[in-house]
């Protein structure tokens, strides 16, 4: 009875690992992140540290081609899963949704946006810092206030709300927007002057997503918005020698932890990098 007894564990902890070893990797699939904006900057360390982490990755971007920074890290990462998207064409947005209408979101992570006047930029020069003369009082450039309103507002709530059901069916459900200090009315950078445009679709992208908190919290979803910090991306590269400037892979590193903790009780906050929280 001894030799059966120990050859019935032996098969049972055969199964037992057997299982273990099927169910492992379906939970793994389940985690997935769609970054919008994810071809440079903090959408791109997002995507980078996400896929490193064993994550599918659903990363966006707005060119006419896949950029190679994304194919890149498609090549390295096999869950990374590249889609075009421009976030303030309804269309664009409803049909990415209708194909990914069977795939759960757990994380959405809504970066997409448009800081300053990049026109006289070349579309693949992710170094040219822009022009922020064309926001200050006196010599406004009305036409950028019109993209930055599309992308920096527009475009997370049309994202959010076409994605709703994608989220709804994650495990973790929880919709993220990249805000900034600078959309705060009470904070350190309020008073100021320049950046208004920019500084202005921030805060409305602050009131936007506390209104998406409270009508999605019903539905256990979690929406918090973030100021990743002074953060030095490929377009602010002319900044590095100024003290205080945070590289990408610190400053979303930290953000991926607090999300990671994020529950429903954190909805509808504005929390800096590291969860501390901050001053509309």
């Amino acid at each position: 009875m001894t030799g059966i007894a120990t050859r019935r564990i032996g098969v049972l902890t055969e199964l037992l690992v057997t299982g273990l070893l099927t169910v492992l990797p379906a939970a793994a699939r389940a985690a997935t992140v769609m970054i919008t904006g994810a071809n440079s900057g903090i959408g791109l360390e997002f995507a980078r540290q996400y896929a490193a982490k064993g994550w599918a990755v659903i990363a966006t971007h707005r060119r006419a081609e896949p950029p190679r920074t994304l194919t890149d890290l498609a090549g390295k990462f096999n869950k990374v899963r590249i889609e075009s998207l421009d976030v303030t064409n309804i269309e664009q947005v409803k049909r990415l949704a209708e194909k990914l209408a069977d795939v759960p979101i757990d994380v959405l992570i809504n970066n997409a946006g448009v800081y300053n006047d990049r026109s006289k930029c070349a579309g693949d020069d992710e170094s040219c810092p822009g022009d922020w003369s064309v926001e200050n009082f006196g010599s406004f450039k009305y036409s950028l206030l019109d993209t930055m309103l599309a992308v920096n507002v527009k475009g997370p709530l049309l994202v959010s709300e076409t994605f709703y059901k994608n989220v709804q069916a994650g495990t973790q459900k929880k919709i993220i927007a990249i805000s900034s200090s600078n959309g705060s009315l009470t904070g350190k950078n309020a008073g100021p002057e320049g950046a208004v445009f920019y500084r202005l679709s921030k805060a409305a992208l602050n009131r936007e997503m506390q209104l998406v908190a409270a009508a999605t919290k019903k539905d256990g979803v979690t929406v918090v918005m973030f100021n990743p910090g002074p953060t030095l991306t490929e377009h602010q590269e002319y900044l590095h020698s100024y003290s205080g400037m945070l590289t990408t892979s610190f400053t979303v590193g930290n953000m991926i932890k607090t999300i990671d903790k994020a529950t429903l009780a954190d909805t509808g906050r504005f929390l800096r990098y590291d969860g501390v929280t901050e001053p509309w």
